[in-house]
């Protein structure tokens, strides 16, 4: 009997290749998966641990006080001050304990031990944070004892971040805003770029291809460069902190590559079907409208996902050429102003990133079946 061994005839640079894109998976998918942990646990806990230690048991030195002596109540002829050192709800507990006016190390005694102080007290101090100091004398003293524990912290998530985030004021507006931006930022390149680019690709005139590099070549240009300029004749003619000013200033910096995108793809459209149109008499604009357009659906999706997200996840553009004002402030600037001056709850981060890129997701997984064939479409044959 004969059996057949399949072979299977993978190259080493198709498996280098299928690795390098397993790497870029994970390098992509990593943090990312981090920053979504980091965004449901306690505050205290991603003080003291990073992310990949969320679903574990985690021990943290930490120190605590009694109550004051003026607490303190006379039970069977001894003083007694007892109480709790944790919060109502807290989700720890004690291991170990000492040091402070108790006798030892932090680690020297097991919780639930009784210690005895030189000034004759008993402590003890139970796992679940509730303690008791007793003395056969009346205690004397201002401020409550201190002492240091080391407690054990389950793993802890929670939506706090979340609802911190959500339930800031003005950010269901600046949410708003941020739509009130993005969209003709997104929309009024995609119809300049898309004429542009027929021209290049299809029109016979003077300086094409010169022109065309020189679109090209504005790709390179940092568009900090132009921030001040630019905002100096808003100024001038009267658009700056307005709406239409900063469509403008987006329309501008995303045109050189939306141009080159939609020129490759539109050049590589097949010369016999502008040819045969042209033959039946249709112009220049009924080609573009009735041809180019529909067939050209894969590139403006592509582009719509790189300025869409440009746009929605801008900070800079946004600070110079809008207001702070609650009706035209965009969710990037809220978000930034939630943390404070001098960065107070920066916990919230996390939670404000995954709120700040729903949007996007939603836009990307909707087009992705473009994506590729539109970054794709000329890179084979060009116009």
């Amino acid at each position: 009997m004969n059996v057949r061994i399949p072979i299977i005839n993978l190259s080493i640079g198709g498996l280098l290749a299928r690795l390098f894109l397993l790497f870029l998976v994970i390098i992509w998918t990593v943090p990312t998966f981090g920053l979504f942990v980091s965004s449901l646990r306690d505050k205290d806990q991603l003080i003291i641990s990073g992310w990949w230690t969320a679903f574990q048991t985690t021990q943290r030195n930490e120190q605590g006080r009694t109550a004051p002596a003026d607490e303190q109540i006379e039970r069977d002829g001894v003083y007694v001050i007892e109480g709790s050192i944790f919060e109502e709800g807290a989700n720890k507990s004690i291991v170990t304990y000492g040091g402070g006016f108790l006798p030892g190390e932090i680690t020297d005694y097991r919780a639930g031990e009784t210690i005895t102080t030189e000034e004759g007290w008993s402590f003890t101090l139970n796992s679940d944070g509730t303690y008791v100091l007793t003395s056969p004398e009346p205690f004397d003293f201002e401020r409550g004892k201190r002492f240091f524990y080391v407690a054990e912290i389950p793993p802890t998530f929670t939506f706090k971040n979340y609802e911190e985030v959500l339930n800031a004021e003005g950010l269901g507006q600046s949410f708003i805003n941020t739509f009130t931006v993005t969209i003709p930022s997104t929309i009024i390149p995609i119809g300049i770029a898309a004429f542009a680019a027929y021209a290049f690709s299809w029109m016979e005139f003077p300086g094409r291809r010169w022109l065309f590099y020189l679109v090209v070549g504005l790709l390179v240009v940092p568009l900090q460069m132009a921030l001040i300029p630019l905002l100096r004749i808003y100024n001038t003619i009267g658009i700056a902190k307005t709406y239409p000013g900063i469509w403008l200033a987006h329309t501008g910096f995303g045109l050189p590559l939306a141009i080159y995108l939609l020129r490759n793809y539109i050049g590589s459209l097949p010369r016999e079907i502008i040819e045969s149109a042209k033959i039946d008499g249709a112009t220049h604009f009924q080609i573009f409208v009735r041809l180019i357009l529909p067939l050209s659906v894969p590139a403006l999706a592509a582009f719509a996902i790189f300025q869409f997200l440009w746009v929605w996840n801008d900070l800079l553009v946004a600070l110079v050429f809008l207001g702070k004002r609650p009706d035209q402030i965009v969710m990037t600037s809220k978000l930034r102003e939630l943390l404070g001056s001098r960065g107070d709850n920066w916990e919230i981060l996390t939670s404000s990133a995954f709120i700040s890129i729903s949007v996007p997701l939603i836009v990307f997984f909707s087009l992705q079946r473009y994506f590729v064939r539109g970054l794709l479409g000329g890179s084979v044959k060009g116009g």
